[in-house]
């Protein structure tokens, strides 16, 4: 089959109903993919951008928990199509149709949707999650599996071994076909010749729909987790057609991919992307990540006789921020954010809309939406004093709720 024609017979999932306790209190009021991301962006615009990207537009958005925030976010920024086109995003949320069960797992979310494929009838399907940074282009993927004559292709790359305990781990032969595989292990096996680096899985499939739906549905009848990673990949691969896509070889530069599960990934994430030479480039022209901006004037910085300084050193100061006299370096300042006189703002996040103070010192810290910090407060600087108010992570990222501080 072509590659033009199996694009247009290609659907598109992106599960994006997860819960996001370990990102928690950053998920307190949304779902993980929707939450905030590089100051204008949600998490979600990198999967649905790299679909725009790869010519892929039949689209569904499996939502789940607190969805109310993600929903109006694809509604407001992602509302390029007409169905007469025959392309679509459609969200959809968990609609019991086979029980009284929620999507009780990955494999699941896909098996009470079936009904979308008989309707659609792709020949391939492309699963995606929609908690992933990252940028990809999918038709390379597509090519490689009809090339391989797959009935699944996982998208698959290096990560060091103390890393991958969190992944599914590869195994694979000479062709990349997958001998092996096990979810989360303690011990991850190493690829061959590279004794500290594992094949993990990205969470990224392609099938051959006809199988997909063969898989899903014998899950559905057994005692299972219904999940691809714990369940299906252990049983398929030694009897069907498993290759891995080995991703930083087949995307080159733009091979970066950050699961973005724990306050620590989330702020790693913005710190790769604010270094001299980022790795995630934000200002390809070549594959652009698209959002809803909002009507916000440039940004403003404010320096004047009477020592007010308006400075931001190797950071990212989106539109309608103001820098009225403060100082902000390593740090991500989003939309609407004003940053006061006299004030310190280094290696921090600080979302939508919040304040902080004249003389306030922030450190090492993510402020989510809609907060003011007060004059002459320190947040970062005395993690033990920070822990009696805020969510302090394992690694000593401050992290305040929107609007816990007005």
């Amino acid at each position: 089959m072509e590659l033009q024609e199996a694009l247009k017979k290609t659907l598109i999932f992106i599960l994006a109903g997860g819960q996001g306790e370990r990102l928690y209190p950053l998920t307190k009021d949304r779902s993980k993919p929707s939450v905030h991301f590089a100051g204008t962006y949600r998490i979600i615009d990198f999967s649905l951008s790299n679909c725009l990207n790869s010519d892929l537009s039949r689209i569904i958005v499996l939502t789940q928990y607190k969805s109310l925030s993600l929903d109006r976010h694809i509604k407001t920024a992602w509302n390029l199509y007409f169905r007469e086109s025959g392309n679509f995003i459609d969200v959809v949320p968990p609609q019991q149709r086979y029980d009284e069960n929620w999507y009780l797992g990955t494999a699941d979310a896909i098996f009470q949707n079936i009904y979308i494929i008989e309707h659609e009838k792709p020949h391939f399907t492309l699963i995606l999650s929609g908690d992933h940074i990252y940028k990809m282009d999918y038709r390379k993927m597509l090519k490689y599996h009809i090339e391989k004559d797959a009935d699944m292709t996982i998208a698959a790359c290096e990560m060091p071994l103390h890393e991958a305990q969190r992944f599914g781990v590869l195994v694979t032969d000479s062709s990349l076909r997958v001998t092996g595989f096990e979810e989360k292990p303690q011990n991850p096996q190493p690829v061959p010749g590279k004794p500290d680096v594992a094949f993990v899985s990205m969470g990224i499939y392609i099938f051959t729909t006809e199988k997909l739906v063969r898989y899903v549905s014998d899950d559905h009848k057994l005692d299972s987790s219904k999940d691809f990673g714990k369940d299906i990949i252990p049983r398929i691969f030694s009897t069907e057609r498993v290759f891995a896509y080995d991703y930083v070889h087949n995307e080159g530069e733009r091979a970066y991919w950050r699961d973005i599960g724990t306050i620590a990934s989330y702020y790693e994430a913005h710190r790769d992307i604010i270094s001299i030479t980022p790795i995630l480039n934000l200002y390809d022209k070549e594959w652009p990540i698209r959002t809803y901006m909002e009507q916000w004037p440039p940004a403003k910085f404010i320096h004047n006789e009477e020592g007010r300084r308006g400075v931001a050193i190797n950071s990212l100061v989106a539109n309608g921020a103001i820098i009225s006299g403060g100082y902000v370096e390593d740090s991500v300042i989003s939309p609407g954010v004003k940053v006061n006189s006299f004030s310190e703002v280094k290696g921090s996040i600080i979302m939508h809309g919040s304040t902080i103070g004249r003389y306030a010192k922030i450190r090492n810290a993510i402020i989510d939406k809609d907060n003011h910090i007060p004059e002459h407060m320190d947040i970062g600087y005395n993690l033990e004093e920070d822990k009696k108010h805020f969510t302090v992570s394992p690694e000593g990222i401050v992290v305040i709720p929107k609007g816990y501080l007005q």
